[in-house]
């Protein structure tokens, strides 16, 4: 992938069959820890092998294909602007599609995605495998309420050692959710609110959700 501006990019792993598979295409790989518990602290793992290779670190995440490329340099940009916050993430208001697809799996008792609530600063409340905030049956209409979170993360430096020197937060744990270690310590997250794209941003969540990614990958002629 292509950013303006970038350093680089690698493959952060700790799987020899992945490793072997990007440098077959030749892309650049950094071996990490096994027992690194996410890809946040895979991303600081990484780092104390690459040294200062930039002053923010982008980590990509495999089960969001659909995410715009556009919007990785508009999220490293909002990152710089915020002077006060270690991390950004993007969200993206959620259409009636979108939001028919997360409560059909919240029906099923599948996750189906990422939500997340925050302040008129745009700053980071709460991340839940859960639909935040509630709506009542039928407010299908006030779908844009409901902020899906995407799986992309820009950090700076500093955010990411505190974070690895950090214990994992019981909230953490609860939810299966990395950036809420980030909350439990009292550090800013800044929200990079994204309007609806042209395509609905499924996630890769369970089995069920590849048919879905791939029709949306065949109109957009991505094989």
């Amino acid at each position: 992938m292509a950013v303006p501006g970038s350093a680089g990019v690698w493959v952060a792993t700790d799987d020899d069959r992945i490793a072997d598979e990007v440098k077959s295409f030749g892309g650049q790989v950094v071996m990490t820890s096994p027992d690194c518990a996410n890809g946040t602290e895979r991303c600081a793992d990484a780092m104390k092998s690459l040294g200062n290779v930039a002053s923010i670190i982008v980590n990509l995440q495999g089960d969001a294909p659909l995410s715009p490329s556009g919007m990785i340099p508009e999220l490293v940009d909002a990152l710089v602007a915020e002077a006060d916050a270690v991390m950004a993430t993007p969200v993206v208001r959620c259409s009636p599609s979108l939001y028919a697809h997360l409560v059909d799996d919240a029906s099923a008792g599948r996750v189906g995605g990422t939500t997340v609530v925050f302040n008129r600063a745009k700053r980071a409340l709460y991340f839940s495998k859960r639909l935040l905030p509630y709506l009542p049956t039928g407010a299908e209409s006030s779908a844009d309420h409901v902020h899906l979170h995407l799986g992309l993360y820009a950090y700076r430096c500093d955010a990411l050692r505190s974070y690895r020197s950090a214990e994992a937060s019981r909230l953490e744990e609860v939810e299966g959710l990395e950036q809420l270690r980030f909350l439990d310590l009292g550090l800013p997250v800044s929200v990079f609110v994204l309007d609806p794209v042209a395509w609905d941003l499924i996630e890769l969540n369970n089995p069920s959700d590849v048919p879905a990614i791939e029709r949306i990958l065949a109109v957009r002629g991505i094989e």
